[in-house]
């Protein structure tokens, strides 16, 4: 699916609808001493078992796709709902 990489939408902080700049959110990598993480590691230990079963086959054949919004106006970034996607690319868009 093709996304345009402006999008004229609602500003909570301008509380006025502005011109947005679009990207495709990446999550960080994952911090190895952040408590869950720790609590995580720690539970997978043991002699030979999983915590959980290994899944068999994928559930889904696709990820969900969250857009990043970063306002025109005053720079305030927010993040819109996930979609499932197989393809997502940012396009511009011709008027």
């Amino acid at each position: 699916m093709k996304i345009p990489k402006v999008i004229r939408t609602y500003c909570p902080r301008c509380k006025t609808h502005t011109e947005h700049s679009v990207s495709i959110y990446k999550h960080g990598r994952r911090r190895a001493l952040a408590q869950g993480e720790r609590r995580y590691r720690r539970k997978q230990e043991g002699y030979g078992s999983k915590r959980k079963p290994e899944q068999k086959r994928f559930a889904k054949v696709t990820k969900k796709v969250v857009l990043r919004l970063k306002c025109n106006k005053c720079g305030y970034m927010l993040h819109r709902e996930g979609i499932r996607l197989k393809k997502a690319e940012l396009a511009e868009v011709v008027k």
